[in-house]
């Protein structure tokens, strides 16, 4: 990463820690004060997730905007910034780990939240007072953040050549469009306590980790094929008896195409 404030965590950066995510947390409502168009943390994680797959590299000074809005200016949140440069670094270190079973503890795990198990476990009059209220199922926001960053650079996800490539693309990618849908299953277990209300259907944890796989595919995928190659279309030279393309009224010949 580059063009910005602060320095870059090297890769012995400590990992983030419950006290880190609130404090981006903390950030982000501060700047939600100035503009409510500002996400939560768990849509900026995985907005994260899917630049650090994307083919071609983005720039802060590129996606900052996109994420945040044009007036956030990474010199006025020091703090932020690095924490985000550290959350980076801590994701590429996890998708490019070799490992076999999310169990692993290299693996990524994405910082999701499972909201609806949190207020199950509410008192019930504070239950009461969300009564009605459209709450997201366990990681669907995360998944949105990543899908609203890959609909903002489209020519970077766009499917390769080779059909077998594609084909890993679009399953990844659908994977993840999977968990942008509301979990409607029977609720078996609570990801956000394990003594919790059930509040997360099986389907969703499984597709969950389909999910984390798929973001593992996508990693390996852009990174063996490099960024596109732009095709370089040159200009036909004009006939030497054709007017000259520069608008002189001369022939060519006589004109950028003399000597």
């Amino acid at each position: 990463m580059s063009n910005d404030t602060s320095p870059t965590p090297d890769s012995t950066a400590q990992a983030l820690s419950p006290d880190d995510f609130d404090a981006l947390d903390q950030d982000l409502d501060a700047m939600r004060e100035h503009d409510e168009e500002i996400p939560q943390w768990e849509f900026c994680e995985g907005f994260m997730a899917a630049l650090v797959c994307t083919r071609r590299t983005i720039e802060p000074a590129e996606y900052w905007p996109v994420l945040l809005g044009d007036g956030f200016v990474p010199a006025r949140h020091m703090e932020f910034v690095w924490r985000w440069k550290r959350r980076w670094r801590e994701i590429e270190q996890g998708l490019d780990a070799d490992v076999q079973s999310l169990d692993d503890e290299q693996a990524w795990q994405p910082e999701v939240l499972d909201t609806r198990g949190a207020i199950a476990s509410l008192p019930e009059e504070e239950r009461a007072d969300m009564a009605g209220e459209d709450i997201p199922s366990f990681a669907q926001v995360w998944a949105l953040g990543f899908m609203y960053a890959v609909e903002n650079w489209p020519d970077e996800w766009t499917p390769p050549r080779d059909k077998e490539a594609a084909g890993m693309l679009d399953e990844a990618l659908d994977s993840i469009v999977a968990l942008t849908e509301d979990d409607r299953g029977k609720p078996v277990l609570s990801m956000y306590s394990e003594d919790g209300p059930p509040s997360v259907s099986q389907q969703r944890v499984d597709d969950f980790g389909d999910a984390i796989w798929g973001v593992y595919d996508l990693r390996r995928l852009w990174r063996s094929m490099g960024p596109r190659v732009e095709t370089v279309r040159k200009e036909a030279t004009p006939g030497r008896n054709d007017p000259c393309p520069c608008g002189s009224g001369k022939k060519y010949k006589k004109c950028h195409g003399a000597g």
